[in-house]
């Protein structure tokens, strides 16, 4: 089919030269069909190379077919090699959208995938932390029942309930370790002892360990009238995981810690300025949607609230979560963070496919002015031979012999013909010869000619024709 595409634009190509302008038309449709067909572009490439050479061979060896010469070497470039390109690009650009989107939606599952692992683990963080939790409970619980067993005057029906609950209680404590057993991803022991989720501690630890951060918390995390258990355990991985964040890529930029105790729940936010090493001024952050981030946002989900990050005004980021008494956990959200990769890959790819689409089209252009320039040039080199001067063609007088005037004239004859000139001598025998009037392409004379014409080597007459 390529082949058939590429042969009826050259047909319509030398139709439109030789008939009429509207079969160029066609020439460039067919050309731009040819260049979208999925193929080599070696057979399209040697057609055009042999069309041109046709096309300039024809020019150059009649001077009758220098003008439709040279047209047809025109559309060839234009209506042809430009039609074919831009009928290249096209598919090139459809095949790239196609492949960005199917790129785009394997990163989507892949990203859907590495968010649901994200959670996964998460979730059994929390469950370690309710072993944590629990399991210390229940182990005080079995210590108090062992102690409540052994008091003095104690009825003995009632150390037989205490013994039960001490057995029950461990029996528990048991049970919960060989649950939470198997969501651990690596064997480790089972504290005996909730963990310390003193964001405090945390800040301080962080500072010693070199960081610049300060913290600005408010209320109290203690007491009666504190928030629960599950929101001081959020709020906790929430800043660790803010500051782990931060002493990756950003160690040498300044960090607050913001959290408040309130009567509705708990407040955080982690934010840190712009990092003032080499990399200052780039982005501070692996692109959201990382696995860290994504684990905070289900664990925030679980504990009834709200989470966020992103990158801040100044040039750094922020990380923030609202924590309510309430344990309403949330239906779990489509992922909101874009990953950048693909959008960034599609515009590289982009650029690169606007990139030579321009050098094609400014090849093309190029080689036209090339090859434009060349025919001109030899046209010139050629027309300097028939140039007849002025004064010349004055000593020309009908009945001269040829041989008297042979030294006035050229060694050759000129390839333009003006197409309004009146026609030769029609008489038996006539023959008629054409010389330039001027070789410069930028006089106004140029294009006219001297018509002389002989009839048994007697000149009968010799006219000035104007193009």
């Amino acid at each position: 089919m390529t082949h058939t595409l590429t042969a009826a634009a050259g047909v319509a190509a030398l139709l439109g030269v030789l008939v009429g302008p509207w079969w160029i038309a066609l020439a460039a449709g067919c050309a731009f069909l040819a260049g979208r067909r999925p193929g080599s572009a070696l057979v399209p490439t040697l057609f055009l190379a042999g069309a041109l050479a046709a096309g300039m061979t024809a020019a150059l060896a009649r001077p009758a077919w220098l003008t439709p010469g040279t047209r047809f070497v025109a559309v060839a470039l234009t209506a042809g090699m430009l039609s074919w390109c831009a009928g290249r690009f096209w598919r090139q650009y459809q095949e790239l959208a196609r492949a960005g989107w199917e790129r785009a939606e394997q990163l989507t599952r892949e990203r859907e995938l590495v968010a649901g692992q994200a959670r996964l683990q998460e979730r059994s963080r929390i469950a370690q932390d309710m072993h944590d939790a629990l399991g210390h409970e229940l182990s005080l619980l079995a210590l108090s029942a062992g102690a409540l067993k052994l008091a003095n005057g104690l009825a003995a029906e009632h150390r037989t309930a205490a013994e039960e609950i001490r057995g029950r209680a461990e029996s528990a404590v048991d049970r919960l370790g060989e649950v939470i057993g198997v969501l651990r991803e690596t064997a480790q022991e089972v504290p005996t002892r909730p963990p310390d989720i003193s964001v405090r501690q945390l800040v301080e630890d962080a500072s010693a360990a070199g960081l610049s951060v300060t913290a600005r918390i408010e209320g109290e995390a203690d007491g009666e009238h504190g928030p629960p258990p599950h929101a001081l355990r959020a709020a906790y991985r929430v800043v660790q995981e803010a500051l782990t964040n931060v002493a990756k890529h950003a160690p040498e930029a300044d960090a607050t810690v913001a959290v408040t105790y309130g009567a509705d729940g708990i407040l955080v936010t982690v934010e840190n300025g712009p990092g003032a090493g080499p990399d200052a001024g780039q982005e501070e952050r692996p692109r959201v949607g990382g696995r860290g981030l994504v684990g905070l946002d289900e664990r925030v989900r679980l504990a009834g609230g709200t989470f966020g990050c992103g990158p801040t005004p100044e040039g750094g980021f922020a990380v923030r979560a609202a924590l309510p008494r309430a344990r309403t956990p949330r239906p779990p959200a489509a992922p909101a963070t874009v990953y950048a990769g693909p959008a960034l890959e599609q515009r590289h790819a982009r650029r690169r496919l606007g990139r030579t689409a321009l050098v094609a089209v400014t090849a093309c252009l190029a080689l036209g002015a090339l090859l434009g320039g060349a025919l001109t040039w030899w046209d010139i080199l050629v027309t300097e031979r028939a140039v007849l001067p002025a004064e010349d063609f004055d000593r020309l007088r009908a009945g001269q012999q040829r041989a008297r005037i042979a030294p006035y004239l050229p060694d050759e004859q000129t390839r333009h013909r003006p197409a309004d000139a009146p026609p030769p001598p029609q008489r038996a025998g006539t023959t008629c010869e054409y010389y330039a009037i001027t070789a410069n392409p930028f006089d106004d004379r140029s294009g006219d000619a001297y018509r002389i014409c002989f009839r048994s080597d007697t000149l009968v007459s010799a006219e000035v024709l104007r193009a």
